[in-house]
């Protein structure tokens, strides 16, 4: 590899030929701020924020994508350059709704940062200031053009996944992103993803706050709240109390749900693993009967949408399983209403997801197998981290507690539910046995583990040689359903597709972390990992083998794959018009 030597203030650095100034300057551990950058992603040199002095150059040039050349020596905080980037920021400001206390990113607010780090006075300039209504048309997001700096993130991130729904409307000041023709975003076909939200530096767009609506179950005396976390959320709640990306916090977690004061505190893991029993019943019925292969797994809403909207016609390849949320929320408000003596009606259901479009999914049709929605509120991992502090608690002296019985019992299977290929590795343990007869000590496949958009593995059931597939991302999903109407020249017999690059633990509904952040820490495989090793510590690694979901077939389902369980837990899905 040609290498180039250059120095960053004074510092002699040697790096790649056609690395930019930015990638020299972290090679020198020097960090020059940046609002619009996002690595392989959004590198346009918009903001002018990373502006820096280079011998060579004329003047100031954008580090982000100004080439580092031979013999170059570069200044990132000169007298010059820091006046530069003020100047930036109280032009930023200048028409940018400064509502920092009631905002959701105070503290947590790049632009905020900068703008403190620099002694922005926010009113260096006055003038015309444009107005925009907040758009709250979707149960998943706001989006306050208020708050937007134009960094344009958001349509990098929007275009990544496919869907590429908002962009830069107008020109000069009154320049604002939004949906073509000013449309609201419910009336666009986005798939609720939230990868937006993870990556706006600002509060200019978020998910729509549920908490609220929480707060006021938990105190009315006449409601019974019901909790239950999504597997990935115990790899990222801690990152919101300064915890290292990766750590495992599920025991304290359950502390702080109990401080809250659910009266039960049961893990989605549990419906995880029903979800698995009951995809791999439907596949092993396709398989044997000839029904329509692939099967797709079903456990992302946003995937679900998003074949909805753009692959309408192939609708019959989704597995009819809900996904764990509304199959534990199913599960509460049947057998375990029954099981309590609880009317439906008086159970409040709360899910902490990883997920922006669980927020959408609670309200689907075909979602009340009691005649009431599964599931009544669902929030992020964002939004139990707003809730824990508002309650006072120190989350990283909490000890350690166990969920409650009998809803919160799980299998390593369920657990790896968070991270792409971790569905397909589940129901791929669980039907080896089934499709063999017997119980295999190989629980582990490795080929449909790692973040990489798109996986393929082949894998041998009993007698049954099978191919896989596992996608994540919108714009992955595209690439196999393109390939199935094709003709599946690929041979797919199962197929797992989660909404968003990685899967769960990069849900747009998980923690906010800084763009430096996002670009140096690989997000995605390092939250995996804590949920692959708690899958390697547990006894119980197959979801058929757990006690509590063969007693609940036995006590009220009437055993695998029947007419009952169908109902309660299986659903439906429409063909949605684009435009």
């Amino acid at each position: 590899m040609d290498m180039i030597n250059c120095k960053v203030n004074g510092i002699a650095v040697s790096v790649p030929k056609g690395s930019t100034i930015l990638e020299a300057a972290r090679a020198a551990g020097v960090e020059i701020p940046t609002l619009c950058f996002m690595k392989e992603k959004n590198e346009i040199g918009a903001c002018r924020i990373c502006v820096v002095e280079a011998t060579g150059a004329r003047g100031l040039v954008t580090a982000c994508v100004y080439p580092a050349a031979e013999g170059m020596e570069i200044r990132t905080n000169t007298q010059k350059v820091q006046q530069a980037r003020k100047t930036t920021l109280e032009l930023m400001l200048s028409t940018h709704e400064k509502k920092c206390l009631s905002c959701l990113r105070s503290t947590n607010c790049e632009l905020q940062k900068l703008c403190r780090e620099y002694g922005v006075d926010e009113t260096a300039f006055e003038g015309y200031k444009p107005h925009y209504e907040m758009d709250t048309s979707t149960p998943h997001l706001v989006r306050d053009n208020n708050k937007c700096i134009l960094c344009r993130r958001c349509v990098a991130a929007c275009a990544e996944q496919y869907v590429s729904v908002i962009g830069a409307n107008n020109r000069g000041i009154d320049t604002m992103i939004g949906c073509a023709f000013d449309r609201k975003l419910s009336e666009v076909p986005c798939i609720s993803c939230g990868q937006c939200t993870v990556v706006c530096p600002t509060g200019a767009l978020t998910e729509h706050d549920d908490t609220g609506r929480v707060w006021d179950a938990l105190a009315d005396p006449s409601k019974t709240v019901i909790v239950q976390t999504a597997p990935a959320v115990r790899a990222t709640l801690g990152e919101c109390f300064g915890m290292p990306v990766g750590t495992n916090v599920e025991g304290k977690m359950v502390a702080a749900l109990r401080r809250l004061g659910f009266d039960k505190v049961f893990d989605t893991d549990f419906a995880a693993d029903l979800t698995i029993v009951e995809e791999a019943t439907e596949l092993v019925e396709r398989v044997k009967t000839g029904g329509v292969l692939p099967m797709i797994t079903s456990c992302s809403p946003g995937w679900i949408k998003f074949c909805e909207y753009y692959y309408p016609d192939m609708l019959n390849h989704l597995s009819t399983c809900k996904s764990p949320q509304q199959m534990g929320g199913a599960v509460i408000k049947t057998y375990y209403a029954q099981k309590m003596g609880i009317d439906p009606k008086d159970i409040v259901s709360v899910s902490v997801m990883p997920c922006t479009a669980k927020k959408f999914e609670v309200g689907r049709d075909n979602e009340s197998a009691a005649g009431v929605p599964d599931v009544d509120i669902a929030i992020t991992t964002r939004e139990l981290g707003r809730m824990i502090e508002r309650a006072g608690l120190k989350f990283t002296a909490l000890p350690d507690e166990e969920f409650d019985a009998p809803l919160g019992d799980d299998t390593g299977a369920a657990v790896i539910f968070g991270a792409t290929g971790g569905v397909m590795e589940a129901a791929l343990r669980t039907a080896n046995d089934w499709l063999s007869g017997k119980e295999n000590a190989n629980v582990e496949y490795h080929a449909v583990r790692g973040t990489d958009g798109l996986k393929q593995a082949e894998a041998q059931l009993g007698d049954l040689k099978v191919k896989v597939a596992v996608a994540s991302g919108a714009a992955a999903a595209k690439t196999v359903m393109d390939r199935l109407k094709a003709g599946n020249p690929d041979g797919w017999t199962f197929i797992e597709i989660m909404g968003c690059p990685g899967g769960c633990v990069n849900g747009g509904g998980q923690p906010i972390q800084p763009q430096y952040v996002r670009d140096t820490v690989d997000l995605k495989a390092v939250r995996a990992q804590a949920l692959y090793d708690q899958d390697a510590s547990m006894t119980l690694r197959k979801s058929h083998e757990s006690p509590v979901v063969k007693k609940l077939y036995e006590e009220f389902f009437d055993g695998f794959g029947g007419p009952k369980a169908h109902h309660i837990l299986h659903t439906s899905y429409v063909a949605r018009r684009k435009y």
